[in-house]
């Protein structure tokens, strides 16, 4: 049996929206009904007066729910919410005192109390029911004291159409409700930041679909399976993604043949991002987003990038270009990735690198380069396209 048949989940950003809000908020209720379908237990998640509850119709798995919850875009804390009708003060008192002695069995601590008084008919005002609180609870236990600056425990009080109580507000995710900011394509690869970039450009709202390279005989298929792993990762946080996986073998090998091999690395790293522009247009995609940092290795310094952004109409998003390798590494880990994305598979980028690659190609040395290659190239990205395997992964 639970405690807490309530949850009050609290949102930031979206608080700020005009009047569009409701927009915003209809969109994480609908995120929060589909991440507490998968806990055991039955939830009815309810918006009232800028506020939406998650209240549990029976038994459930706490912590269950708390994680799913914990994996929402848009929210910012998770309250576990004791909730009852106003049977005036005394009834109050007797109600807090209890959730003090549950929640805090060492009594050793110090504590504050807010009170939210939206029902401006209630007899008491806010610092009054504040004084009157804590008042009760230093009586009942002598071992709490009062500290206004700096307390141990938070005691919210909300006087609404019920009263809310809580005190633990867990973390939530933050960001923006998924589906409110249209769609993009991932480049995905087996490494550690592809799918910190995904997860960073979902959290402000967008739903993602994914591209990998795959390369056999030269790439395994426990590389191919380690890039869809790593999708069902992230879309624990974005819902189900639509995977694209292109065999570029044929491709990579003529460029090999035909091309100076100090600039390999950025000529098939132009012809992936044609191959993943003509899937986000066809999805209706409004932008690529690749985990590139700048510096990094050979085919992400700023030269390199303006030579790959070249080829593209979309727009192409690097969340993580100003980032540190261990700011990267630290968010993978958050999310989970990091450890399937450390697994010994190559993918095709690592098989084809030069010894010694360009680092700060120019655009017009790499067009002369790429027409050394005839129409074949051409056939090749066609073929590419048409034999793409398409994987619904969640």
């Amino acid at each position: 049996m639970n405690t807490f048949k309530s949850f009050l989940l609290k949102y930031a950003e979206i608080g700020v929206k005009g009047k569009n809000r409701y927009v915003f908020e209809d969109a994480l209720v609908a995120q929060i009904k589909h991440a507490l379908e998968k806990v055991d237990g039955k939830f009815n998640v309810r918006k009232v007066s800028g506020r939406i509850y998650a209240d549990a119709e029976g038994d459930y798995d706490y912590d269950e729910a708390v994680a799913a919850l914990q994996k929402v875009f848009g929210l910012v804390g998770i309250c576990p919410l004791v909730q009852f009708d106003d049977n005036g003060f005394d009834d109050l008192a007797d109600r807090v005192l209890k959730y003090m002695d549950m929640m805090y069995p060492d009594k050793n601590k110090t504590f504050k109390v807010f009170t939210r008084r939206a029902r401006k008919n209630y007899p008491m005002d806010s610092p009054e029911v504040n004084m009157a609180i804590g008042e009760k609870i230093l009586d009942a236990y002598p071992q709490m004291n009062v500290d206004v600056h700096n307390p141990d425990v938070k005691l919210n009080i909300e006087i609404r159409e019920k009263i809310n109580i809580y005190s633990e507000i867990i973390p939530g995710q933050g960001g923006m409700p998924l589906g409110t900011a249209g769609k993009a394509m991932l480049l995905l690869s087996g490494g550690i930041d592809s799918p910190v970039a995904g997860y960073m450009v979902a959290k402000r709202g967008v739903t993602l679909e994914a591209t990998y390279f795959h390369a056999p005989p030269y790439t395994s298929e426990r590389a191919k399976q380690k890039v869809v792993d790593l999708a069902k990762k992230v879309s624990e946080y974005t819902g189900p993604i639509k995977l694209n996986i292109v065999n570029f073998t044929d491709i990579q090998l003529y460029i090999y043949e035909k091309c100076p091999h100090d600039e390999l690395t950025i000529i098939m790293r132009r012809y992936m991002m044609k191959i993943a522009e003509h899937f986000a247009k066809e999805s209706g995609c409004l932008g690529l987003i690749t985990g590139e940092s700048i510096g990094q290795v050979a085919s992400q310094t700023m030269q390199s990038m303006l030579v790959t952004n070249e080829v593209c109409t979309l727009p192409v998003y690097r969340p993580l270009v100003a980032f540190d390798k261990q700011d990267i590494v630290d968010i993978a880990c958050k999310i989970d990735t990091y450890e399937t994305s450390i697994l010994p598979y190559e993918d095709c980028c690592t098989i084809f690198v030069a010894e010694h690659p360009a680092t700060k190609p120019k655009l017009s040395c790499i067009q002369k380069s790429e027409t050394h290659m005839d129409e074949k190239i051409d056939e090749l990205m066609k073929q590419a396209i048409e034999t793409v395997e398409v994987i619904e992964v969640k």
